[in-house]
């Protein structure tokens, strides 16, 4: 786990070129205290840069690493978890391979099976290699999105990195907020596509690859999607089968992402899916005794999974560390919260997974963590929700049947006793566009700016960009066969890479790496190819992968019903202890000259948010975002 950066035709001395690469490193040096290293060719002119977290073959995994030949040049950022077995392959083919460092086997598998090779890889990676022979550069990002990579190109230049603040801090482009980008956080709290924020950065999305070609002195930019779902449905096997097979893969996935040269954590949330990850590592993990992280927050049971966490800690035989969280720390963390995010995206959950690895990184420097089951296994309330309105219209309509991966009313009912606690939700969903088509549907469930539209100026949204479209083409992609087909697969694209990003700016805050197991790609790919009327029998949420954990977790865990996923006392920190920072900022003379927000609204809106909910959240992020980046406020005690 690291970062990187690069330049490519920057014209300018190598000298002058060399110190804004050092600028670029510096920006990013949080994600690689252990050490820096840079590779520089005047013709043509390219400069690599690197930081280092020291996790496999801590000696002899420097970067940049080259070829022995000097042909080949790679940074790289993630882990390849079956880099031993690669490695292997590879010597029998006759290459050089010397240290059993992950980023050597990448290197050779490239000089092996060029852009191809990353269809070989398990794991999380973002990197660039440069090869001098054919004067080209080969950047890549893993298929899920869990590491980071963007750039900014004006046909002359290249700068790229793992952070946006190494962009910025190349002073090829400025920081310029970018409408369309604004628009798409107004409505989901993350971008679509390979938008930011940011005018003219771009992020490579997952599953893609992107080459860079010298022609002389000028550069040539061509991006390409190497891996997407495919939905190819299995119909030759029951339910038992897809259970026992699933279980399979969950424990190789977690056996594979404990390969590390360094002390290992998890975090613990209490949930299943973290319950999960840490029984599941706990038992591989012979011998040892593993730590496992949790926070919490003192303002009441609603925000205390402790309870939890303790029994599966109990039952895994793990050394517990816990933290809770104070709300008057929020005027101090915020702002340095957003400084190492680059962007605001996805909700308040960024505050205790801060603290949380912030508490792991005294003791390892490795965590495992159960992000992406909701995603992946179908753990949402609105799942239920969208399907209960279609199984309402099926009924009424009598056009059930004319569906083949249908879910009926009957089998649906026994388990709409977990919407108890959503009336607000059914309430809003239900109050217009019943019965409309599955894509307006699911945007209203999902769509956030109906409470944001009226706190800002008209002018924000004369861009013509529409986000619902570039949202249709997601859900409604060809071959996806059902709607809970469509709702994960746009939650795959769009929510799981902003918490993804979530959990790489929180982990590298605190310079520590971050592991994903049940993002393995054998497991999204399996699920994918699961009929529909199996994996949501029912409506039965997470039903195939409570099954096939079912004797793994403690069976209180299994038996939860109260579900919280880590939520944060926002609106009670900013009705309470963070009540003169939270209107200091949002009703500052900077928002009134900004010119895109409408501050009387505001002001309403801050004195009557409703508990988890997240306008003023959106709103805090958003101004913070603006000073820090945009206005030039950059020097954040970070």
């Amino acid at each position: 786990m690291c970062g990187f950066v690069g330049l490519l035709g920057h014209n300018s001395e190598s000298e002058e070129a060399g110190a804004v690469l050092r600028r670029m490193m510096a920006s990013i040096g949080h994600r690689g205290p252990d050490g820096e290293g840079e590779f520089r060719e005047i013709s043509p002119r390219i400069h690599l840069g690197h930081r280092r977290l020291a996790i496999i073959d801590p000696e002899h995994g420097r970067q940049p690493m080259s070829t022995e030949d000097g042909e080949l040049t790679i940074v790289f950022n993630g882990a390849i978890y079956n880099y031993l077995e690669l490695r292997r392959e590879l010597l029998r083919m006759g290459h050089p391979i010397h240290s059993y460092s992950d980023t050597e086997v990448l290197l050779y598998a490239y000089r092996q099976w060029g852009e191809h090779c990353v269809d070989r890889f398990l794991g999380m990676f973002s990197f660039a290699i440069w090869d001098r022979r054919n004067r080209r550069l080969f950047c890549a990002r893993d298929r899920i999105g869990i590491k980071p990579f963007y750039y900014a190109f004006d046909g002359r230049t290249l700068a790229f990195g793992s952070e946006i603040k190494a962009i910025l801090a190349s002073g090829v482009v400025k920081a310029e907020a970018d409408r369309p980008g604004l628009q798409d956080y107004l409505t989901f709290q993350f971008c679509l596509g390979d938008k930011t924020l940011f005018k003219n950065i771009l992020k490579l999305e997952p599953g893609h690859c992107m080459t860079v070609q010298f022609d002389g002195d000028r550069l040539s930019l061509h991006t390409r999607q190497y891996w997407d779902l495919r939905y190819e449905i299995d119909e030759g096997h029951d339910e038992r089968w897809f259970v026992d097979h699933l279980a399979g893969l969950i424990e190789d996935a977690t056996r594979m992402h404990l390969r590390s040269d360094v002390p290992l954590g998890a975090h613990l949330s209490g949930g299943l899916d973290s319950s999960t990850v840490v029984c599941l590592a706990a038992g591989l993990l012979q011998g040892e005794r593993i730590k496992t992280f949790t926070g919490a927050f003192p303002e009441g049971p609603q925000f205390d999974e402790t309870g939890y966490a303790k029994e599966v800690s109990s039952f895994a035989g793990t050394d517990y560390k816990e933290i809770y969280i104070q709300g008057s720390e929020l005027p101090d963390v915020l702002p340095k919260l957003m400084y190492y995010m680059d962007e605001p995206l996805a909700g308040p959950g960024v505050i205790p997974q801060y603290y949380v690895s912030k508490l792991a990184s005294e003791h390892v420097k490795v965590v495992l963590g159960g992000q992406g089951g909701d995603e992946l296994f179908i753990g949402y309330t609105r799942y239920l929700v969208a399907y209960l309105e279609k199984c309402l219209a099926g009924a009424i309509y009598q056009t059930a049947d004319q569906h083949r991966y249908a879910v009926s009313l009957e089998s649906i009912v026994p388990n709409l006793p977990l919407l108890q606690t959503y009336r607000p939700m059914l309430q809003g969903f239900w109050s217009k566009g019943l019965f409309d088509a599955p894509d307006k549907r699911y945007f209203s469930l999902i769509d956030r700016s109906e409470g944001m539209n009226h706190l800002f100026s008209n002018d924000l949204f004369s861009s013509g960009y529409s986000p619902f479209e570039s949202f249709q083409q997601i859900f409604n992609r060809d071959g996806l066969h059902s709607l809970i087909n469509r709702m994960t697969y746009f939650d795959l694209k769009g929510s799981l890479p902003a918490l993804l990003h979530v959990e790489d700016r929180t982990s590298m805050a605190a310079s520590i790496e971050s592991r994903v197991p049940l993002l393995d790609h054998r497991i999204v790919e399996f699920m994918a190819t699961i009929p529909p009327n199996i994996k949501f029998a029912g409506g039965r949420m997470k039903h195939l992968f409570k099954e096939a954990v079912r004797n793994t977790v403690p069976k209180k865990i299994f038996d939860r019903q109260d579900k919280m996923g880590f939520p944060t006392p926002l609106a009670q920190w900013t009705k309470g202890v963070a009540r003169e920072f939270v209107r200091d900022i949002l009703l500052s003379d900077r928002v009134r000259q900004r010119g895109i927000y409408n501050v009387n609204a505001i002001e309403r809106a801050i004195d009557s948010e409703r508990e988890f909910g997240r306008v003023v959240w959106g709103l805090l992020c958003l101004e913070l975002w603006h000073r820090i980046f945009i206005d030039g406020d950059m020097k954040v005690n970070a």
